[in-house]
């Protein structure tokens, strides 16, 4: 159990935190108004905000944290510099913390920034005292990092590259566009700012607004809304039920920039073995929450019993026609890969697989009609 005496103030972060947010609310919109800023500011601003977001959901989350895909060495380092530019620790210490997170995700007293102690708690509260100091030096959950020189590397220079990047790339950019105080500011400060914040975001909005259609288990959701500021980050009511997939916007149409970045690497062949939840998984979660959510909402129906029946009734149907087309499709794709499948045997299985997949698509409309009604 926690004790009820708060731990000791973390008097740094509280200065970084209050100090940069005043100058980037105050000084920098008063620097604009006597002095403006032109085009260049609010182009290196985007380049910057997105390179150092990038860094913590391709790099620090996707890559370091849950392991969904591996990258060439270049791409490492450059998530390494981009991270120290973000100010988020190390990318050691950075993927221990969110580890722990997911292995006691909603845990008061595990969790390190757990949602249900409040929004302020798990948006920026948790950093501003010392609540997980005896794991400060624990990174036994990350040893396969710890393999990883560039991480290493990082972890040990990071003050170093944290002051190089969060100095010098707004002061080398002031240098060449004639303007130091306001690049510091913009693409120093702002950016630091709208950074932290965004990032934060995933600990305390995501857990507090949007759906939940894989999983109620915990506080995750899924919030189209927020994935835009969070370079695909929102959908994280899928994310925490299927957390080694690279992906966390799976639909093409889900904003998932950090998806479309590393598939990009994978095209360029600079990653490989990138992680994919099965589908067949994906809808299995989403039928199975459905049942949950819909028999929820006919407690109260003086027909529930019913209603529970052909509820139940239909979700089993579901289910066998899911995973038999599932199963069928699974021996599509193995017979494609031999050449000994006649070709008329072949063409009879494709057959059974449209019948099947008409049959599971009938199904499907059958359940949603069910649970639209309830």
């Amino acid at each position: 159990m926690r004790s009820a005496e708060k731990p000791p103030l973390i008097w740094l972060n509280i200065l970084l935190f209050l100090i940069s947010f005043i100058i980037a609310a105050v000084v920098t919109p008063w620097y604009g108004y006597h002095f403006g800023y032109d085009s260049a500011h609010w182009i290196w601003l985007v380049i910057a905000f997105s390179f150092c977001n990038l860094s913590i959901t391709a790099g620090y989350h996707r890559l370091w944290s849950h392991k969904a895909y591996q990258a060439h060495p270049v791409v490492r380092f450059i998530f390494a510099i981009g991270g120290a530019f973000a100010l988020q620790n190390s990318a050691l210490h950075w993927s221990s913390d969110h580890r722990v997170h997911h292995k006691h995700v909603d845990n008061n007293d595990k969790d390190p920034y757990s949602a249900k102690r409040g929004f302020w708690f798990s948006h920026i509260g948790w950093m501003l005292r010392h609540y997980n100091q005896d794991t400060y030096s624990d990174y036994t959950n990350c040893r396969d990092l710890q393999k990883d020189a560039i991480v290493m590397w990082q972890h040990k220079h990071y003050l170093l590259l944290a002051l190089l990047t969060n100095i010098g790339f707004p002061l080398l950019l002031g240098v060449i566009y004639g303007d130091i105080w306001g690049m510091l500011l913009i693409v120093g400060v702002l950016r630091l700012v709208l950074s932290h914040h965004t990032t934060f975001f995933i600990n305390s909005l995501a857990h507090i607004w949007g759906s939940q259609p894989y999983t109620d288990k915990n506080t995750a959701r899924d919030n189209s809304v927020l994935a835009v500021f969070t370079f695909g980050e929102g959908y994280h009511n899928y994310h925490h039920i299927f957390e080694n997939d690279y992906r966390n916007g799976i639909y093409w149409w889900q904003y998932d920039p950090t998806k479309w970045l590393i598939k990009t690497f994978q095209w360029c062949g600079l990653a490989d073995k990138l992680r994919i939840t099965p589908h067949l998984k994906i809808e299995q979660a989403k039928a199975k929450q459905a049942l949950k959510n819909a028999m929820k909402r006919i407690e109260h129906n003086p027909e529930k019993l019913l209603l529970k029946q052909t509820l139940q009734h239909e979700f089993d149907q579901m289910m066998k026609k899911l995973n038999d087309f599932y199963a069928l499709k699974k021996q599509l794709v193995e017979q494609k890969k031999s050449n000994l499948v006649e070709k008329y045997e072949r063409s009879l299985l494709l057959m059974r697989y449209q019948e099947m997949k008409a049959e599971f698509k009938l199904q499907q409309k059958n359940w949603n009609a069910i649970l639209t009604h309830c």
